[in-house]
C-alpha cells in the first residue's frame, strides 16, 4: 500500500531554503575495467544485494529457492508486524485512546511520520538539515537546576526486587568465604612469622618466692631502715660512710674517719640520709680516734633501731651480712662469714694523728669504701660489729674488696659508744710503755720500749727489753696484740702480766692506768 501525503500539511518540497540544504548533485567518475571486473556486481544482479539462486537447471538461468523455514512463533510475535499491518515497513505511535497508528493512516485521519515540520529526521527523503543544539541555551534558566537520573537505595536494591533473594544469598555467602579465607591467610602469617620469630612457651612458678623468716632478705628488709648514709661536706671536700641508730633519742655510732673532717673544721655539714631518701641534719656528739668510733645524733622522731647483738658469742663461720653505702651506693647488702676473731689492726690516724688499733672481726662479706660505720649483723639480724676497714691488693691502698675486711666487735663498739654518749670522751686503760713486735725460733711478742717512769709498768717492775707474751688470759705475739689486750680491761684494773726477760719467764702484776 502506497502511503499519500495528508492534503493539510505541508509538503517536504516546501520548507524554507535557508532550513535545509539541497541534495548533493550525482556524480559517478569513471570506473576501472580491471576493478569493476574484480569488485563489480555480479552479471544478472541489479540491485545492492543479490537474491537466493538454486544451480542452473540448464535454460542459463536459475531459479529463486523456496522459502525457508519460518522462525519461531514465539520470535514472529516478539518482533513481527502486528495483524493488518501487511505492507507497513514502519509502525506509527499509539495515541492517548490506545489506536494504533497505521490504522489511523489506513482509515484517512493519519498522517506520514514526517509530516511534522518540527521533526525532518523522519522524512525519508529529507535533505540534511541544520538543526539547534539539543539544550536551548539562550532560553534556558541558569538557576533551574537540570534534572537527574535517580541512584538506586540500599533497600531498594536489597527489597525492591531490583536483585534476585538467591543472587543476594549467593553474593553474602562468597562475602562470608572471602572474609573468613583472609582472616586465616593473616593468622598463618603472624602465626608463622620467619625462622626467628614465634610463640614463646613461658613456664611461670607456681608459687611466688618464699623468703622465710631468718633468709638474707627478709633480715635486710628488717635492718635496712636503722643504716644510715652519712655526707660530710665543706666546700669542696667531703666523705661518705655509713652509720648505725642504736637508740630511739636518735644516736648513730659510726667511724671517726668518716666524721673526721667535721670535728675538725666548723664550717663542715654533716647529713644524715635514711633508706626511705629522708634527709636531715646531724651534729657530733663524740669521736674516739684511737678506736675509730664516733656518735653523732639526727633529729628525728620514732627512728627504726638496731637490734644489738653479743659479739663475744661469736665463732668462725658463722653467717653475718653487711649493710651500707659502699661508694655511696645506699642501702646495699652483701652477705659472708666469719673468717676470723680477736684479729689485731692497726691503721695509720688521721691528719697525723696516733694509729689507730682495735681487735676485729675479720668476714669475707664484701664491703668497701662508703661501707665504714654500717653494720654487720648476724643470722638473727642482731649488730655484731661496726665495719671499719679492709685489706686490698692495691699499692697505694687505693683498691676494692678481695674479701678480707675488718668489723670493730659489738660489744666493744657499745662500750666506747655509751661513754662518748654520756660524757663526749672516752678513756681506756694503759700500761705505760710503748712495745715492737719480735719474733723467734721458739716464741714471739711485744718486746717493751720506752718504759714510762712511775708509770704502770715501770712500778711493776717491766724493764726496757723486757718481752710481754701474755697479759691477762690472751697471749700476745705483737705489738697491736698488747694494745688490745690492755684496752680489753678498765683503767685501774689489776692484770697478770707474763714476760721474758734474759731467757727466764717471769709474771708480774701490773694496775693499768688511764691514757
Amino acid at each position: 500500500m502506497t502511503e499519500q501525503p495528508n492534503e493539510n500539511h505541508e509538503q517536504p518540497g516546501a520548507r524554507a531554503a535557508e532550513d535545509r540544504l539541497a541534495p548533493r548533485p550525482l556524480d559517478k567518475p569513471s570506473v576501472d575495467p580491471v576493478q569493476a571486473a574484480t569488485f563489480g556486481r555480479p552479471r544478472g544482479v541489479e540491485g545492492a544485494f543479490d537474491k537466493l539462486y538454486t544451480p542452473d537447471t540448464g535454460n542459463g538461468r536459475g531459479q529463486v529457492a523456496a522459502a525457508r523455514t519460518p522462525p519461531p512463533e514465539s520470535l514472529a510475535e516478539a518482533f513481527g508486524r502486528p495483524a493488518g499491518a501487511n505492507g507497513v515497513t514502519l509502525e506509527r505511535p499509539r495515541d492517548d485512546s490506545g489506536l494504533n497508528g497505521n490504522a489511523r493512516l489506513a482509515s484517512g485521519s493519519g498522517a506520514p511520520l514526517w509530516s511534522d515540520a518540527a521533526d525532518p529526521w523522519r522524512d525519508p527523503a529529507a535533505g540534511a538539515v541544520l538543526g539547534g543544539p539539543a539544550v536551548d541555551l539562550e532560553h534556558e534558566d541558569p538557576e533551574e537546576e537540570r534534572p537527574r537520573s535517580a541512584m538506586l537505595s540500599l533497600p531498594e536494591v536489597l527489597f525492591g526486587r531490583r536483585v534476585k533473594p538467591r543472587a543476594l544469598a549467593l553474593l553474602g555467602v562468597v562475602a562470608l568465604l572471602v572474609g573468613a579465607v583472609g582472616g586465616l591467610v593473616g593468622w598463618w602469617i603472624a602465626d608463622t612469622g620467619n625462622s626467628l620469630t614465634g610463640e614463646a612457651t613461658i613456664s611461670q612458678a607456681q608459687a611466688s618466692k618464699e623468703r622465710a623468716p631468718g633468709s638474707i632478705a627478709d633480715i635486710a628488709k628488717r635492718v635496712s631502715p636503722a643504716v644510715l648514709s652519712i655526707e660530710v661536706k665543706s666546700g669542696d671536700s667531703g666523705d661518705v660512710g655509713s652509720g648505725v641508730i642504736i637508740d630511739p633519742q636518735g644516736y648513730v655510732v659510726t667511724n671517726n674517719h668518716v666524721v673526721s673532717l667535721a670535728s675538725t673544721d666548723p664550717a663542715a655539714k654533716i647529713t644524715a640520709v635514711f633508706s626511705d631518701g629522708t634527709r636531715t641534719e646531724a651534729k657530733i656528739v663524740g669521736t674516739d680516734p684511737l678506736t675509730d668510733l664516733a656518735v653523732i645524733k639526727v633529729n628525728v622522731s620514732n627512728p627504726t633501731v638496731m637490734q644489738i647483738g653479743k659479739s663475744a658469742n661469736l665463732e668462725p663461720g658463722d653467717a653475718v651480712i653487711a649493710v651500707g653505702s659502699p661508694l655511696g651506693l645506699e642501702n646495699s647488702v652483701t652477705s659472708g662469714i666469719v673468717s676470723a676473731l680477736h684479729r689485731p689492726v692497726t691503721a695509720q690516724g688521721d691528719a697525723g694523728a696516733a694509729p689507730v688499733t682495735y681487735d676485729a672481726i675479720q668476714t669475707d662479706a664484701p664491703i668497701n669504701r662508703g661501707n665504714s660505720g654500717g653494720a654487720l649483723v648476724d643470722s638473727t639480724g642482731a649488730l655484731i660489729g661496726i665495719n671499719s676497714s679492709i685489706r686490698t691488693d692495691g699499692t697505694d691502698g687505693t683498691g676494692g674488696s678481695i674479701g678480707i675486711g675488718f668489723a670493730i666487735p659489738a660489744d666493744q663498739a657499745m662500750k666506747i659508744a655509751t661513754a662518748l654518749i654520756k660524757d663526749g670522751k672516752v678513756k681506756h686503760a694503759d700500761i705505760g710503755i710503748n712495745a715492737a713486735s719480735v719474733s723467734a725460733d721458739t716464741a714471739e711478742g711485744a718486746q717493751a720500749q720506752n718504759v714510762a717512769p712511775g708509770g704502770p709498768a715501770a712500778n711493776a717492775g717491766i724493764k726496757e727489753g723486757d718481752t710481754i707474751t701474755k697479759l691477762g688470759g690472751r697471749l700476745v705475739r705483737n705489738a697491736a696484740e698488747l694494745t688490745v689486750a690492755v684496752r680489753e680491761h678498765n683503767p685501774g684494773e689489776v692484770v697478770a702480766v707474763q714476760l721474758v726477760r734474759a731467757g727466764a719467764l717471769l709474771t708480774v702484776d701490773v694496775t693499768l692506768g688511764s691514757d
